[in-house]
């Protein structure tokens, strides 16, 4: 027997319409790094070396592969400064900027989520 949400959509109209949008969104946002180099350039374009220090922990390894899936999901730019030597900066884009209210919405979700669980509040 087939129920429907209270939307009056069945689980595969739901699924096709809800969880692909947010899978998406939580593939183009995976992984420990992404989230936090995102928000170091809510505050401004950054360096290379500049989001190195900003996002503690991370190699410069990682932190170029993820500068570059960042930029294929259109969430930052790469801008080479035409200078000597030649400077990279990186700056979110309006795209990346919209993600800034999500991050606010998880923030809040996980205060109340770590007090509901834990009973601690940050």
């Amino acid at each position: 027997m087939e129920t429907q949400h209270k939307s009056g959509c069945t689980f595969e109209e739901t699924q096709a319409s809800i969880m692909m949008p947010v899978f998406d969104s939580l593939d183009a946002l995976r992984g420990r790094w992404r989230l936090p180099i995102l928000i170091s350039l809510f505050f401004g374009a950054k360096r290379f070396t500049e989001i190195s220090k900003a996002v503690s922990g991370i190699s410069d390894k990682v932190l170029a592969r993820e500068l570059k899936e960042l930029e294929l999901n259109q969430l930052i730019t790469r801008t080479v400064h035409n200078s000597f030597p030649p400077t990279v900066v990186y700056s979110a884009t309006p795209h990346g900027e919209s993600v800034e209210r999500l991050v606010i919405e998880l923030k809040n979700w996980g205060e109340k989520h770590r007090q509901q669980v834990i009973g601690k509040s940050s």
